[in-house]
């Protein structure tokens, strides 16, 4: 299991560098969530999954945010 201080996020990096944000908390009715936007849009929206560490949604958070900013494919684990 992935620790948070062994977690290496270069695209969240990026997107904070870049005067983006993530928000990451509890949002009833939904649950936890992982939320990262860039100035203009949500680039991804996850949910945490019930065996999920906070680690590893951080990861796959990163690994979304990275996809939408390569490929513009946005992650919506919420609003399907």
């Amino acid at each position: 299991m992935a620790h948070i201080t062994d977690l290496d996020l270069p695209n969240i990096e990026e997107l904070l560098a870049g005067e983006g944000s993530i928000d990451i908390g509890y949002k009833y009715p939904i649950g936890e969530v992982a939320v990262a936007t860039d100035q203009h849009q949500a680039l991804a929206v996850l949910r945490r999954r019930d065996t999920e560490s906070l680690a590893e949604t951080l990861l796959r958070l990163d690994a979304a945010v990275a996809t939408a900013m390569e490929h513009g494919e946005f992650t919506d684990e919420i609003n399907r």
